[in-house]
C-alpha cells in the first residue's frame, strides 16, 4: 500500500480568502441534495469509519515495544526472582531503552512501511537484523560502563530468542489481517473523483496500476452532462454532482477528494472548491495530465499519480486521538471539581421555576451533523426556544432569575461536559450554534461564505472566539463574521498547546460578563 508523501502545501488561508471572492452562490443552508438510488446505497456502505495506515503502523509500534518490554520483564522475573532494588535501577531502564531503540531502527530500516507489513516474509531479514543491533549495542552500552556483570547473560539471551520470536508472530499475524482488513474495508483510504471523462479515467487507471495501494474509489461526481461526461468512467458510476457529494460526504465516511480538471479551468475549480472546502477531507487536485509542472516537492502523490495538495483534513489520526484523551482527562477533572456547583444549581434551578433541570437544543456538530446540546435551563419552561430562532438579548422577559446569574457567570455551559464524554462536543473548539441561528434579519450561514466550514471539527465547550472577546450577544452581521474567523483560524492552527492556552485563559476571560446576558 502506497502512503501519502507529505511535501509543500498551498496556504490554506490564502486560498480561503480566495474562495471567498469566488464568483459563485452565498453558502445559504439549503435542503441537502437528494441523492439517486445508486448513492444512497453508496454512503449506506460506507457509513462506518475505516482505519488508516498511520492508525495501524501507530498501533503496531506501540504493541511491539510492549511486547519486547512485557516479554524481556516477564523472563526477569522468573529467572531471577522480584529482585526489586535490582529491577528497578537495572533491569527496567534496559528494558525500556532496548525495547525503544528497536522500535526507532526498525522505523529506520523501513520496517513499518505497509507493503512490507503486507508481505511480512520479505521484511524478516530486516527484522531480525534490527533487533540484533538493538541487544548488540546494549551489550557495549553496558560493557563501556561496567555494568555487564550486572545483567544475567542467561536473561539477555532468553530476551533475544523470545522478542525475535514475538516480533516475528506479530508481523505474521498482522500480514494476514492487512489482507483480510484490505477485502472488508477496514483498512483503506477512500476517495471521491469531481470531474469525469478522459482525465478522471486516466486518473484512475494510474491509481488501480499500483499493486499495494490502499485507496479505494467511491464514485465520481461531475456537474457535466453525460455527453460530456459519461455515467460509468473506468467502471465507475457517476454518483450525482458536486453539490450532491457535499450530501453524500456528510452521509458517508470519506478520506479525500480528488479534482480531476485541467488547471487552465480555474474559475471552474474555485466555484468548486467554494462548494467542497467545508468539508472535513482531504482535498487534492489531480496533477497528472497538466503540462504545467512546479517542483517535485510540491506534489504528493497515490501511487504515480501526482496530486496538489489544496486543504487537508484537519485533526486526523493520532491528532484526533491526542485530542480525544486530553477532552476526556479534562472533562472528568472538571465534573470532578465542579460537581457541587453543578448540584445547587440544579436545586436553585428546580426552586425557582417549574420545569426540567436540563435543557437539550438542537445544534450543528462535526460534518454539519444536528446534535443535542445539555445546557442548565435559564428561561421559564413555557417560554424555551429549542431552534434559539430568537436570541437572547438584555433585560429578555423569558429568562428567569437564576437563568440570568448562570448565563453570565457561563454556569449554564457545565453540562456540556458530559457532550464531550459521549464524544459530540470537544472540550475545545468552534462554538455550537443553534440549527436555525441567525442574526435579527438573516441566517449565519446567509451573513458568512464558508460559514460550514467550521464544521470539519468538532464544536466545543469553549474555543478561540470565546477568549478573543466574541463572546455573547450576536446582534449584528460583524459579530458572527469575526467569531467564524476566529473559528478558521484555530482549525488551521490547531495544536494541543492551542487547547490547553483556551482552556486554561477561558475562566479569565469569563470574568468579563458585558456581552453575557
Amino acid at each position: 500500500m502506497n502512503k501519502i508523501e507529505k511535501s509543500s502545501q498551498f496556504d490554506s488561508e490564502s486560498l480561503r480568502e480566495a474562495l471567498q471572492k469566488a464568483p459563485a452562490d452565498r453558502d445559504r443552508v439549503p435542503e441537502p441534495e437528494e441523492l439517486n438510488r445508486i448513492a444512497k446505497q453508496t454512503a449506506k456502505r460506507l457509513a462506518q469509519e475505516s482505519y488508516t495506515p498511520t492508525m495501524i503502523t501507530g498501533l503496531l509500534r506501540l504493541a511491539e515495544f510492549s511486547a519486547l518490554f512485557l516479554v524481556g520483564l516477564a523472563i526477569h522475573l522468573i529467572y531471577d526472582g522480584p529482585a526489586l532494588g535490582l529491577t528497578g535501577v537495572y533491569y527496567l531502564p534496559a528494558l525500556l531503552f532496548g525495547s525503544l531503540m528497536a522500535i526507532v531502527v526498525m522505523q529506520l530500516s523501513d520496517c513499518y512501511l505497509v507493503p512490507a507489513l503486507r508481505t511480512a516474509i520479505h521484511t524478516y531479514p530486516r527484522v531480525f537484523a534490527s533487533w540484533t543491533g538493538t541487544l548488540a549495542v546494549l551489550a557495549v552500552i553496558g560493557f563501556f560502563l561496567q555494568f555487564s556483570l550486572v545483567y544475567s547473560r542467561i536473561w539477555f539471551l532468553a530476551w533475544f530468542i523470545a522478542g525475535a520470536a514475538v516480533l516475528f508472530l506479530s508481523r505474521t499475524l498482522l500480514a494476514f489481517s492487512i489482507r483480510r482488513w484490505a477485502r472488508n474495508g477496514v483498512m483503506e483510504r477512500r476517495a471521491v473523483i469531481v470531474g469525469g471523462g478522459d482525465m478522471a479515467e486516466a486518473l484512475i487507471r494510474s491509481i488501480e496500476q499500483e499493486p499495494n495501494n490502499d485507496i479505494r474509489i467511491c464514485g465520481i461526481f461531475d456537474d457535466r452532462s453525460t455527453r460530456r461526461s459519461p455515467e460509468v468512467v473506468a467502471g465507475y458510476p457517476k454518483l450525482g454532482t458536486a453539490s450532491e457529494l457535499v450530501t453524500f460526504a456528510r452521509l458517508a465516511r470519506i478520506d479525500m477528494l480528488i479534482i480531476a480538471l485541467p488547471l487552465s479551468a480555474e474559475l471552474r475549480v474555485l466555484q468548486l472548491l467554494k462548494k467542497l472546502w467545508v468539508l472535513p477531507l482531504d482535498i487534492r487536485l489531480a496533477a497528472h495530465a497538466n503540462r504545467l509542472r512546479f517542483r517535485p516537492r510540491s506534489y504528493s502523490y497515490v501511487g504515480a499519480a501526482p496530486l496538489l495538495d489544496i486543504f487537508d483534513r484537519p485533526i486526523t489520526d493520532w491528532d484526533s486521538v491526542a485530542k480525544r484523551g486530553f477532552d476526556i482527562f479534562f472533562s472528568l477533572a472538571a465534573i470532578a471539581a465542579l460537581w457541587p456547583v453543578m448540584l445547587g444549581t440544579a436545586i436553585a434551578i428546580k426552586l425557582d421555576s417549574k420545569g426540567p433541570v436540563i435543557f437539550r437544543q438542537k445544534r450543528h456538530g462535526f460534518n454539519n451533523e444536528v446534535i443535542d446540546v445539555f445546557k442548565f435551563r435559564s428561561m421559564y419552561t413555557e417560554m424555551c426556544d429549542p431552534e434559539a430562532k430568537v436570541l437572547v438579548s438584555k433585560g429578555d422577559p423569558r429568562v428567569t432569575k437564576i437563568g440570568r446569574f448562570i448565563r453570565k457567570t457561563s454556569i449554564d455551559e457545565l453540562p456540556q461536559f458530559f457532550n464531550v464524554l459521549k464524544g459530540d462536543l470537544s472540550l475545545v473548539g468552534p462554538r455550537p450554534h443553534a440549527v436555525a441561528a441567525g442574526t435579527k434579519d438573516l441566517q449565519f450561514t446567509e451573513v458568512v461564505d464558508g460559514y460550514f466550514a467550521r464544521h470539519r471539527v468538532k464544536p466545543g465547550v469553549t474555543g478561540w472566539a470565546q477568549i478573543s472577546g466574541w463572546r455573547g450577544e450576536i446582534d449584528n452581521d460583524d459579530k458572527i463574521r469575526q467569531r467564524v474567523a476566529c473559528d478558521l483560524y484555530y482549525i488551521e492552527n490547531w495544536s494541543l498547546l492551542l487547547d490547553l492556552k483556551i482552556l486554561f485563559l477561558t475562566p479569565i476571560r469569563l470574568l468579563n460578563t458585558e456581552n453575557a446576558y
